[in-house]
């Protein structure tokens, strides 16, 4: 498979494509027949920013066979008309000073559709009050419906995460050589997390993760106090936030000589994962992905100590589908956003993980994150 390094023209320019919003609850409401409702309430408010370009902390959307209504309260009256104006999304925007949701169960109660609620998000208790007003033959649990729209990601999405990318890239290839001055977890991690927001980023895109030494073998370490010393393996997993979407790379860096239990792994883990995001492609099961960097590690007889997915899909929110992993069952598509991070651990030891996010093609993918992957610290 084809594996290319596409440039960032967008992070130097600083202009971004626009966002193709208004076509995708139309691409919605095409769905609802087959999900056996005539209307749907989304409630996850990272489904209702993907549909609406609204980023406040309250709103819920109703869309139906022929219309849409978004909800919230007072707090976003002007935000959320005007973000939906600006998004190009015909719906009718409803400021209410009660929960968003009796405001629609209110609008609902005099019908009789068939409403769909999301499974993974609605609460066994709101489920029960829905029931109790709509009736529990009108509800269906739906899964999944606007995560399978967010899984290809247009080309404004694409140069978001992109240049999330980039600004990751280059927050560590400056503060790289620090790991070689002694600095402890949480310094080093605080550093980074400041870099990437002086380079444009709104935020990263999760809690930063530097593990050195034994605290390697904890895949997700929360950096403290220990400090890096010479021979240890650093473990550095991050990204940045850039108007909603995110990136995702960990490398693993060499403070010295390491010896070679700790060199041998390294050595495993960086052909697993160059494997992997060779085996990226439009039509390849994400499955067979995970195979093949878990083939690799199990033939070196490290396979007990991979002990998480390959990797997975990654836009609004840090971790959403496709998963790569021995039990998915999806394909990869041209448009998909994933990662690819095999990793092995070795308590009392240290721990190795590999990660680049990648951007599938129709003949392998784009690779993202383009900070080197040598290990050892210059």
């Amino acid at each position: 498979m084809a594996v290319t390094e596409g440039s960032t023209p967008t992070a130097s320019s600083g202009v971004l494509p626009p966002l193709d919003v208004a076509p995708r609850i139309g691409r919605l409401r095409e769905r609802l027949d087959d999900l056996g409702c005539e209307a749907l309430v989304v409630a996850d408010l990272t489904n209702v920013r993907y549909l609406t370009g609204f980023t406040g902390s309250a709103g819920v959307l109703l869309v139906d066979g022929s219309s849409a209504v978004f909800v919230s309260d007072g707090r976003y009256r002007t935000q959320a008309e005007e973000q939906l104006r600006d998004a190009g999304v015909d719906a009718e925007v409803v400021i209410c000073s009660t929960d968003p949701s009796e405001e629609l169960l209110g609008r609902l109660a005099a019908g009789d559709s068939r409403v769909g609620l999301e499974a993974e998000t609605v609460t066994w208790s709101a489920q029960r009050r829905w029931a109790a007003e709509l009736g529990e033959e009108r509800l269906v649990a739906t899964s999944g419906v606007v995560a399978g729209l967010r899984l290809v990601k247009d080309a404004g999405e694409a140069a978001r995460i992109r240049t999330a990318c980039d600004i990751a890239d280059r927050a560590f290839a400056e503060l790289r050589p620090r790991l070689g001055e002694g600095p402890t977890e949480v310094e080093f991690a605080l550093e980074l997390d400041a870099l990437v927001r002086a380079l444009g980023a709104e935020d990263q895109s999760f809690d930063t993760i530097v593990a050195s030494g034994p605290n390697g073998a904890k895949p997700h370490h929360r950096p403290g106090d220990r400090r890096i010393v010479e021979g240890d393996l650093v473990v550095v997993d991050f990204g940045a936030l850039v108007e909603g979407y995110h990136s995702d790379m960990t490398r693993t860096v060499a403070v010295g000589d390491v010896g070679d239990e700790r060199r041998r792994m390294l050595d495993v883990v960086l052909e697993a994962q160059d494997l992997g995001v060779r085996a990226v492609a439009a039509g390849v099961e994400a499955s067979v992905v995970d195979a093949v960097c878990r083939d690799h590690i199990d033939a070196a007889g490290l396979g007990e100590t991979f002990v998480h997915s390959t990797g997975h899909g990654v836009g609004l929110d840090i971790h959403e589908e496709p998963r790569l992993s021995t039990r998915s069952a999806a394909t990869l598509a041209s448009g998909f956003v994933v990662t690819v991070e095999p990793g092995v651990y070795l308590p009392g030891v240290g721990g190795v993980r590999i990660e680049d996010t990648v951007l599938v093609t129709e003949d392998g993918c784009d690779r993202l994150t383009l900070t080197p992957k040598d290990p050892v610290l210059a």
